[in-house]
């Protein structure tokens, strides 16, 4: 890897130590920020960086973008530019965390204006291994935190200002012994993890809540009912779903960029199907872990090879 790591930030990279941003930013006191979680997969096998499906990442920070205000002199094919650049330069040979942010960086508070602030945009690149247990089942509660509705903040793309219930929860839910939280909507229905969309198995049909489910449209998500219909030629039902059902469920396993697809053997206390990982949910996991990596040629267009630097 590079002898000092670096971030981009003011149109230029610089070394990490040196990426600041001053105490009046508005992103930092009013949340007014879009960020993305990407996952860089090592594989020693083939010498290479695969990038899970940046271009889709790279187009919903834009959409929340879009949403916020945030104007970037940027597009998709300039982010993925700027993004392989980072990752080259930094030469790392371990699985990655990518951190694209688009921020409101004007330096001043008491301004609610979005229009009338200005933007920036930041990137940074660092080591990352497992976010949550993957080879077993974890242990989840429902959370007492509800997640806000689509009405309230936008719930379909990433804004940091959004996460701060996430953060609650998931803090709830460690501090009590748990591994994870599942977060329920205001009127009691399933929305999603702390930082993961939900799926549920029973008689072999696969069910996620809905997009109207005040969830965020996730890319895992969408990888993973890919993958059931085509490869397995299962049924995948998007729709409300209740609490109970979880408890009634075969197998429930969470996705996301950082949780990869993880299993849930017990939520509340009450376990579920068999306890451990289901068959569903492990067939899944070893296509989706054999795609990340490069080794299923059928799949190479959901990844962006990046050689780092001095390989």
């Amino acid at each position: 890897m590079s002898p000092q790591p670096y971030a981009f930030l003011g149109g230029k990279q610089v070394p990490l130590a040196e990426a600041k941003v001053g105490v009046m930013t508005h992103a930092l006191h009013y949340g007014t920020a879009v960020f993305e979680g990407v996952r860089g997969n090592w594989s020693e096998k083939h010498g290479k960086m695969f990038v899970f499906r940046l271009r889709e990442h790279y187009e919903r920070l834009l959409r929340g973008s879009n949403i916020l205000k945030i104007e970037l002199p940027y597009g998709v094919e300039d982010l993925i530019q700027i993004t392989t650049d980072l990752v080259e330069r930094n030469g790392y040979r371990e699985d990655v965390y990518i951190r694209p942010l688009a921020f409101k960086s004007a330096q001043l508070v008491a301004n609610l204006k979005l229009h009338e602030v200005e933007s920036d945009f930041t990137l940074i690149v660092v080591p990352f291994g497992a976010y949550i247990e993957n080879d077993g089942a974890i242990r989840c509660q429902t959370s007492s935190w509800r997640r806000p509705d689509d009405t309230m903040i936008p719930t379909g793309v990433k804004l940091s200002g959004l996460y701060t219930t996430g953060i609650l929860a998931k803090t709830e839910a460690v501090m009590a012994g748990y591994d994870e939280a599942i977060v329920l909507n205001h009127d009691g229905t399933v929305s999603e993890g702390t930082g993961e969309n939900l799926f549920l198995v029973r008689d072999g049909v696969l069910h996620t809540p809905s997009e109207t489910d005040n969830c965020l449209l996730g890319i895992t998500r969408e990888c993973v009912i890919e993958l059931a219909q085509k490869e397995f030629g299962m049924k995948v039902v998007e729709r409300r779903m209740h609490r109970s059902e979880l408890y009634l469920s075969d197998e429930v396993f969470l996705t996301g960029t950082a949780a990869h697809l993880t299993a849930v053997g017990e939520l509340d206390n009450r376990q579920i199907g068999s306890g451990q990982m289901g068959p569903i949910t492990r067939k899944l996991q070893d296509m989706y872990f054999d795609i990340v990596v490069g080794n299923n040629p059928d799949y190479m267009h959901w990844l962006h090879p990046i050689t780092p630097s001095g390989g």
